[in-house]
């Protein structure tokens, strides 16, 4: 069982007064003060301008770029040819023939289409990051919210417990002034109050860290201040896991961005068996023969290809190629449509065990050791019981109340984490009061 961990400033004045000592406890120092910030507000923020969703986005624009020119055609090409010219006279162009011209190559419109739905499949699978990396950043901020939240409760249970305890220490001093406890209860009260001080240095680290973490998801500088407002998120009833997992195939990103993976394969595939097609390249010029010749101007036309089937076995083995590309994206899509499940699986398993530990908390324990602490305090007011019994009774009230906040705070955290797993919103969820 933990000591106390809250006692009221009277405990002080008491070893004070009783033990001479004259050095003041630590005082935490105070933290800037900030407006508080719902969650909604802090995902919505962090969907803003955390830098990890920035970038993420200038990778779609990107993508969505290249779709502009997936249908162009290759640069022309220039050509400048000098033929027959005198190695006696090489700088004599009167008596060499010179040409002009201009070639493009031209690919079939199958081969444009199928660059372009390439180019389109990969808008998707970016468009479809973006959307996992803004869900996991939303759930990020809303667990990061979650301990901010715990933390601020546990923070206010010092200070509620350390009213509750005023009347009983006074007894405690009073009681040792005239004689009647020995100096052993005041070594406790001093024990306590130290253990107060390490608790609170935890509290502080935790708090600050929840902050920094929050802080950098939201685009801030670590060390800005933020307060979390609001209420913990129940839904009055998870959904069955059947419905988890329908939900899961249809909205969660990262299956989306799979499945395009596999239609970009299969468009692969297609355009790597459209090479088996040649191209065409025309080209037209303009020639200048050398003096003395019948015609001193004239034309030039080309019309070249590519001959694919004479390297039938590379394009085959490109083929075959493909066909594994696209077995290896499928079997992927498997495997990760395995770990969808099992992420789903293990954040209701997750959620529902904080709920329940928050109902066993809030209808049974937490009931139970307020009950007791009051008879504790009541029974030593009247010299009926030891001071130990009332620092036990205080401990387990203290313990269970902060169990009582992390399961809250478990709770939230865990509903979080199962709308990533499935990539939407959990149907019925609503807040409740604490």
């Amino acid at each position: 069982m933990k000591p106390i961990y809250v006692l009221a400033p009277l405990i002080l004045a008491a070893s004070v007064i009783c033990l001479g000592q004259t050095e003041p406890p630590a005082v935490s120092m105070p933290v800037p003060a900030a407006r508080p910030l719902s969650v909604d507000e802090a995902v919505a923020e962090a969907l803003e301008a955390n830098p990890e969703i920035q970038a993420s986005v200038r990778r779609l624009s990107l993508a969505q770029l290249k779709t502009t020119t997936a249908r162009s055609l290759d640069d022309p090409m220039l050509m400048v040819r000098d033929w027959d010219t005198p190695l006696r006279q090489p700088w004599d162009v009167n008596q060499a023939q010179l040409m002009f011209s201009v070639q493009q190559t031209f690919l079939s419109k199958e081969k444009r289409d199928a660059r372009a739905r390439i180019a389109g499949d990969d808008v998707e699978v970016a468009s479809s990051e973006l959307e996992s990396l803004r869900q996991e950043v939303s759930a990020d901020v809303r667990e990061a919210c979650a301990d901010l939240k715990r933390n601020a409760d546990e923070m206010r249970v010092h200070d509620r417990q350390a009213a509750l305890l005023k009347e009983a220490l006074a007894a405690v001093l009073a009681q040792y002034t005239t004689g009647k406890v020995p100096e052993a209860d005041v070594l406790r009260a001093q024990m306590a109050l130290t253990r107060l001080s390490e608790h609170l240095i935890e509290l502080e680290e935790e708090r600050d860290n929840a902050r920094a973490r929050l802080n950098t998801l939201l685009g801030r500088p670590p060390d800005e201040a933020v307060e979390i407002a609001g209420e913990y998120a129940i839904p009055a009833e998870l959904p069955p896991i059947e419905e988890l997992e329908r939900l899961a195939i249809e909205h969660r990103p990262e299956l989306a961005a799979q499945r395009k993976l596999l239609t970009k394969s299969r468009d692969q595939e297609q355009l790597t068996r459209l090479a088996m097609k040649p191209d065409f390249t025309l080209g037209a010029g303009y020639m200048v023969m050398p003096s003395g010749s019948a015609s001193r101007n004239a034309y030039m036309a080309e019309l070249t290809m590519n001959l694919p089937w004479l390297n039938r076995d590379r394009h085959q083995g490109e083929a075959k190629q493909a066909d594994a590309a696209t077995a290896v994206t499928q079997a992927e899509l498997d495997a990760r449509a395995s770990a969808v499940f099992l992420e789903v699986r293990q954040a209701q398993i997750e959620t529902l065990a904080a709920e329940k530990r928050v109902k066993v908390y809030r209808d049974t324990l937490l009931p139970q050791a307020e009950t007791t602490f009051k008879a504790s305090t009541a029974a030593y007011q009247n010299n009926r019981a030891e001071f130990q019994t009332l620092i036990d009774s205080q401990n387990l009230l203290l313990e269970i109340q902060t169990a009582y906040y992390k399961a809250l705070s478990a709770t939230d955290a865990g509903i979080a984490g199962l709308e990533r797993a499935i990539g939407a919103q959990l149907p019925g969820t609503e807040r409740t009061s604490k």
